[in-house]
């Protein structure tokens, strides 16, 4: 999906200021908002790229004015409303109308502390053979696609080298979609030069994970 939320790569947006001392949340109600998020129960078709697409949809002024954790709030709220897991009218009153939910009890604060213990591999079976080795160069594709999608619109087009074979990872394009659909993941490194031809004379680089379908091979 195309939208205001690729931003990599473009001007205009003026200097990234970092803070050394800057607090996780600027206010309380964003670390409630946290907590609540982390202990929520949820559907089965529910994944970090399926929030990801649904907050690329926030209206462009919206997604770049409104605060980080607010934009949580909305994508979380519309992905309720869109599971029916919760109406409009409890999300106004902040009270359930409805009987509870079959989905199970949220985590308590034993699981959480359980889960950040747990070591899990995010690697998947793959049957077949990665199309693309290390040394291998390779374009990343110029076509966009519609949905969440994780090839930013800076790179398409431009040449780089696969420094990285991943094996197989779940796809964020079928993800978002409820499919967990795998397939060979790679680390390619893009001359800086060629994605910005002003800096003609820098030895940098850019490096990108990139999955099978974002890449053309060079004959």
């Amino acid at each position: 999906m195309d939208g205001i939320h690729d931003v990599g790569g473009k001007q205009g947006f003026g200097r990234v200021k970092p803070t050394t001392d800057e607090p996780p949340f600027e206010h309380d109600w964003e670390r409630r908002l946290f907590g609540i998020v982390r202990a929520l129960t949820r559907p089965s078709d529910w994944n970090a790229d399926k929030f990801r697409f649904t907050r690329e949809q926030l209206p462009p002024v919206e997604y770049l004015t409104q605060p980080y954790f607010d934009q949580w709030y909305r994508s979380y709220a519309a992905m309720l409303l869109g599971s029916r897991l919760v109406t409009a009218s409890e999300l106004g009153s902040g009270h359930s109308m409805q009987a509870g939910s079959q989905l199970g009890k949220p985590m308590s604060a034993a699981d959480v502390a359980t889960a950040r213990q747990t070591t899990q591999r995010y690697d998947r079976e793959y049957r077949g053979e990665p199309r693309f080795a290390d040394g291998d160069r390779v374009r990343a594709s110029l076509n966009g696609r519609p949905g969440h999608t994780r090839l930013p619109q800076y790179v398409r087009g431009h040449v780089g080298v696969v420094v990285a074979v991943h094996g197989a990872h779940v796809i964020p394009d079928e993800s978002a979609k409820g499919r967990p659909i795998a397939e060979p993941l790679y680390t390619v490194g893009f001359e800086l030069a060629e994605l910005y031809p002003q800096q003609t004379n820098s030895g940098d680089k850019v490096h990108l994970d990139l999955w099978e379908r974002y890449l053309e091979p060079i004959d």
